[in-house]
Protein backbone atom coordinates (compact mmCIF):
# COMPACT_ATOMS: atom_id res chain seq x y z
CA UNK A 1 0.00 0.00 0.00
CA UNK A 2 1.20 3.43 -0.97
CA UNK A 3 2.83 5.33 2.69
CA UNK A 4 3.32 9.04 3.53
CA UNK A 5 4.92 9.93 6.65
CA UNK A 6 3.19 11.92 9.20
CA UNK A 7 5.16 14.20 11.57
CA UNK A 8 2.26 15.49 13.93
CA UNK A 9 2.24 16.98 17.77
CA UNK A 10 -1.32 17.32 19.26
CA UNK A 11 -0.02 20.87 20.45
CA UNK A 12 0.00 21.96 16.80
CA UNK A 13 -3.83 23.32 15.71
CA UNK A 14 -2.70 22.75 11.82
CA UNK A 15 -1.37 18.78 12.42
CA UNK A 16 -5.24 18.50 14.34
CA UNK A 17 -6.73 20.39 10.61
CA UNK A 18 -4.45 17.77 8.85
CA UNK A 19 -5.68 14.87 10.97
CA UNK A 20 -9.03 15.61 10.23
CA UNK A 21 -8.40 15.60 6.32
CA UNK A 22 -6.40 12.63 6.54
CA UNK A 23 -9.44 10.38 8.02
CA UNK A 24 -11.50 12.32 5.18
CA UNK A 25 -8.72 10.78 3.03
CA UNK A 26 -8.69 7.48 4.30
CA UNK A 27 -12.37 6.72 3.85
CA UNK A 28 -11.79 7.66 -0.30
CA UNK A 29 -8.10 6.40 -1.02
CA UNK A 30 -5.81 3.33 -0.57
CA UNK A 31 -3.41 5.11 1.32
CA UNK A 32 -1.39 4.42 4.63
CA UNK A 33 -0.54 6.97 7.03
CA UNK A 34 3.12 6.30 9.43
CA UNK A 35 2.67 8.28 12.45
CA UNK A 36 5.56 9.94 13.43
CA UNK A 37 4.58 11.20 17.03
CA UNK A 38 7.22 14.29 18.07
CA UNK A 39 7.77 16.62 20.74
CA UNK A 40 7.20 20.39 18.83
CA UNK A 41 8.37 22.29 21.47
CA UNK A 42 11.76 20.11 21.45
CA UNK A 43 11.94 20.08 18.05
CA UNK A 44 11.90 24.02 18.01
CA UNK A 45 14.91 24.37 20.29
CA UNK A 46 16.49 22.62 18.24
CA UNK A 47 16.12 24.32 15.10
CA UNK A 48 16.06 27.48 16.76
CA UNK A 49 12.55 28.82 15.80
CA UNK A 50 10.45 31.16 18.04
CA UNK A 51 7.18 29.36 17.81
CA UNK A 52 4.03 31.58 16.77
CA UNK A 53 2.30 31.00 19.97
CA UNK A 54 4.60 32.96 21.48
CA UNK A 55 4.78 35.92 19.13
CA UNK A 56 1.82 38.19 19.34
CA UNK A 57 1.11 38.91 15.37
CA UNK A 58 1.99 35.33 14.65
CA UNK A 59 -0.22 33.75 17.07
CA UNK A 60 -3.68 36.67 16.15
CA UNK A 61 -2.91 35.70 12.65
CA UNK A 62 -2.91 31.86 13.57
CA UNK A 63 -5.98 31.58 15.29
CA UNK A 64 -7.65 33.70 12.63
CA UNK A 65 -6.03 31.51 10.08
CA UNK A 66 -7.18 27.88 11.53
CA UNK A 67 -10.69 29.16 12.07
CA UNK A 68 -10.83 29.58 8.11
CA UNK A 69 -9.41 26.69 7.51
CA UNK A 70 -11.69 24.90 9.46
CA UNK A 71 -14.65 26.67 8.20
CA UNK A 72 -13.73 25.65 4.87
CA UNK A 73 -12.96 22.23 5.10
CA UNK A 74 -16.07 21.85 7.61
CA UNK A 75 -14.42 20.66 10.48
CA UNK A 76 -16.05 21.16 14.04
CA UNK A 77 -12.66 23.57 15.50
CA UNK A 78 -12.34 25.81 18.83
CA UNK A 79 -9.12 27.62 19.87
CA UNK A 80 -8.16 26.25 22.95
CA UNK A 81 -8.38 28.75 25.59
CA UNK A 82 -5.05 27.08 27.26
CA UNK A 83 -2.94 27.02 24.12
CA UNK A 84 -0.17 26.21 24.21
CA UNK A 85 0.66 23.34 26.56
CA UNK A 86 3.58 20.76 27.11
CA UNK A 87 2.02 17.65 24.89
CA UNK A 88 4.85 15.50 26.27
CA UNK A 89 2.52 13.57 28.96
CA UNK A 90 0.07 12.72 24.99
CA UNK A 91 3.10 12.31 22.69
CA UNK A 92 4.67 9.52 24.80
CA UNK A 93 0.93 7.89 25.58
CA UNK A 94 0.96 7.21 21.83
CA UNK A 95 4.32 5.48 21.69
CA UNK A 96 2.94 3.46 24.89
CA UNK A 97 -0.55 2.14 24.09
CA UNK A 98 -1.23 -0.65 21.66
CA UNK A 99 -1.67 -0.07 18.31
CA UNK A 100 -5.20 -1.17 18.02
CA UNK A 101 -5.91 1.74 20.46
CA UNK A 102 -3.91 4.54 18.79
CA UNK A 103 -6.09 5.96 16.54
CA UNK A 104 -8.85 5.92 19.65
CA UNK A 105 -6.47 7.66 21.71
CA UNK A 106 -5.46 10.28 19.17
CA UNK A 107 -8.92 11.01 17.81
CA UNK A 108 -9.77 11.59 21.55
CA UNK A 109 -6.90 13.79 22.49
CA UNK A 110 -7.06 15.88 19.40
CA UNK A 111 -10.79 16.64 20.24
CA UNK A 112 -10.63 17.15 23.70
CA UNK A 113 -8.62 19.73 22.81
CA UNK A 114 -9.13 21.07 19.42
CA UNK A 115 -12.82 20.44 19.58
CA UNK A 116 -13.85 20.89 22.92
CA UNK A 117 -11.73 23.21 24.14
CA UNK A 118 -10.66 20.86 27.36
CA UNK A 119 -7.71 22.08 29.48
CA UNK A 120 -5.10 18.71 29.15
CA UNK A 121 -2.91 20.43 31.67
CA UNK A 122 -5.84 19.70 33.95
CA UNK A 123 -5.44 16.22 35.39
CA UNK A 124 -8.77 15.51 36.19
CA UNK A 125 -9.83 16.25 32.77
CA UNK A 126 -6.80 14.37 31.12
CA UNK A 127 -7.72 11.28 33.50
CA UNK A 128 -11.14 11.40 31.89
CA UNK A 129 -9.95 10.97 28.77
CA UNK A 130 -7.72 7.90 29.59
CA UNK A 131 -10.92 6.23 31.58
CA UNK A 132 -12.71 6.74 28.15
CA UNK A 133 -10.13 4.49 26.58
CA UNK A 134 -10.33 2.50 29.77
CA UNK A 135 -7.02 2.93 30.68
CA UNK A 136 -5.76 3.26 34.29
CA UNK A 137 -4.61 6.67 35.14
CA UNK A 138 -2.27 5.41 37.47
CA UNK A 139 -0.88 3.12 35.46
CA UNK A 140 -0.51 5.12 32.61
CA UNK A 141 0.87 7.86 34.34
CA UNK A 142 4.31 5.38 35.60
CA UNK A 143 4.58 3.76 32.00
CA UNK A 144 5.28 7.08 30.27
CA UNK A 145 8.19 8.24 32.56
CA UNK A 146 9.75 4.68 30.96
CA UNK A 147 13.48 5.55 29.55
CA UNK A 148 12.51 3.44 26.87
CA UNK A 149 9.16 5.37 25.76
CA UNK A 150 11.16 8.84 26.30
CA UNK A 151 13.90 7.47 24.16
CA UNK A 152 11.41 6.84 21.17
CA UNK A 153 10.05 10.36 21.53
CA UNK A 154 13.43 12.14 21.50
CA UNK A 155 14.94 9.46 18.51
CA UNK A 156 11.82 10.39 16.46
CA UNK A 157 12.04 14.06 17.25
CA UNK A 158 15.68 14.06 16.34
CA UNK A 159 14.68 11.86 13.15
CA UNK A 160 12.30 15.13 12.22
CA UNK A 161 15.73 16.90 12.57
CA UNK A 162 17.98 15.05 10.73
CA UNK A 163 15.36 15.00 7.93
CA UNK A 164 15.50 18.92 7.76
CA UNK A 165 12.06 19.27 9.26
CA UNK A 166 10.94 22.12 11.43
CA UNK A 167 7.38 21.96 12.24
CA UNK A 168 4.43 20.15 12.47
CA UNK A 169 2.95 18.74 10.47
CA UNK A 170 5.08 17.40 7.81
CA UNK A 171 4.30 15.37 5.40
CA UNK A 172 7.38 12.84 3.71
CA UNK A 173 7.12 11.15 1.16
CA UNK A 174 10.13 9.54 -0.93
CA UNK A 175 12.55 11.84 0.95
CA UNK A 176 10.54 14.94 0.26
CA UNK A 177 9.04 16.66 2.45
CA UNK A 178 5.43 18.57 2.22
CA UNK A 179 5.54 21.41 5.68
CA UNK A 180 1.51 22.17 6.84
CA UNK A 181 -2.05 20.96 6.39
CA UNK A 182 -2.21 23.03 2.74
CA UNK A 183 0.47 20.49 1.43
CA UNK A 184 -0.89 17.24 2.10
CA UNK A 185 -2.83 17.62 -1.40
CA UNK A 186 0.92 17.57 -2.71
CA UNK A 187 2.14 15.25 -0.56
CA UNK A 188 -0.57 12.61 -2.22
CA UNK A 189 0.38 14.10 -5.86
CA UNK A 190 3.95 13.00 -5.23
CA UNK A 191 3.10 9.49 -3.89
CA UNK A 192 0.70 8.94 -6.94
CA UNK A 193 3.05 10.24 -9.53
CA UNK A 194 6.02 7.43 -7.86
CA UNK A 195 3.66 4.79 -9.64
CA UNK A 196 4.09 6.73 -13.36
Amino acid sequence: MKNIDFYFDVISPYTFLAYKKIKNINSKLKINFTYKPILLGGLHKKVQITPPAFNEFKMKNMKNDCELIAKKNKIEFCWNDKFPINSINIMRGYLLIKSELKEKFIDFFFDAYWKDNKDLNNIEEFNKILEHLKINAEEYSKAIQDDSIKKKLKDLTDEAFNKEIFGAPTFVVNDKLFWGQDRLEYAIDELENLDK
